[in-house]
């Protein structure tokens, strides 16, 4: 018997996932609600996430798990974890370490789209 825990059937159920087998998963500061940062996650990427404690995305890029502040120190501690009504997209409510951006911005979300007018 395997000592790895595992998802609730009731979630994985829950969950409506892309093509590729990801969701969603929407960055937010816990205590002022401020969207950090969009990442993906699939099935594993959400279960080392909710069992650890620290947020883990799956690349789409590099095609493999990056735990958010193993090389830069910016970490994100999960407080709590919400799937939206469709199924199709997780909040996460983090206590972010440093910057959520790679840019080194606090967020990535610093860009008004009044500047590409």
């Amino acid at each position: 018997m395997s000592d790895t825990p595992t998802l609730p059937a009731e979630l994985l159920r829950s969950l409506r996932r892309d093509a590729a087998g990801l969701v969603a998963a929407i960055v937010q500061q816990h205590d002022t609600g401020e969207v950090l940062m969009l990442g993906w996650m699939d099935d594993e990427a959400l279960r080392r996430t909710l069992h650890e404690g620290r947020v883990t995305f799956w690349s789409r890029s590099r095609q493999e798990y990056w735990r958010k502040g193993d090389t830069s120190g910016h970490v994100q501690h999960l407080r709590s974890a919400s799937l939206d009504c469709d199924g199709d997209a997780l909040l996460l409510q983090v206590e972010q370490v440093g910057a959520a951006c790679h840019t080194g911005e606090h967020s990535c979300f610093h860009r008004p789209v009044g500047e590409f007018a």
